[in-house]
């Protein structure tokens, strides 16, 4: 799909680099029904009408945390991990790219003043217990 990059280790996705000339009519997921976190792109005609709705409360065990990352303005350098810590490849962002964070680990390089949006699962924890550093 034009404007969308998944980055695997073997046959493990561990990024999933979505560009902003993205190409989508409607509603995409590019994430698994099973993640434990969900990421999704609308476009959408005029007058288009979601029905209203809420979403009740549910338990669930997250086992990994996954997050995303909306560059607003700037460029950044994304490097991406393995779970076993081995660097796997760098990729570029700018303004209007988004990065969806599966699995692994990754490190940002700002590369130019920088605007980004990140939403995650909480609740955050610190660093201490929230974080294994590279």
């Amino acid at each position: 799909m034009l404007g969308l990059e998944t980055i695997k280790d073997k046959s493990k996705t561990i990024a999933v680099v979505i560009r902003k000339n993205i190409k989508v009519k409607g509603l995409k997921f590019f994430s698994s029904p099973n993640y434990p976190f969900q990421i999704g792109f609308h476009n959408r005609e005029k007058n288009t009408v979601l029905k209203a709705h809420f979403h009740p409360g549910h338990n669930f065990f997250i086992k990994l945390s996954q997050e995303v990352l909306f560059i607003l303005k700037g460029k950044i350098r994304v490097d991406l991990y393995n779970s076993k810590k081995k660097f796997l490849k760098s990729k570029i962002l700018k303004g209007g790219d988004s990065i969806f964070f599966v699995a692994g680990g990754h490190g940002v390089k700002f590369l130019e003043k920088t605007k980004i949006y990140e939403v995650k699962q909480g609740p955050y924890l610190g660093d201490k217990k929230a974080k294994i550093f590279i």
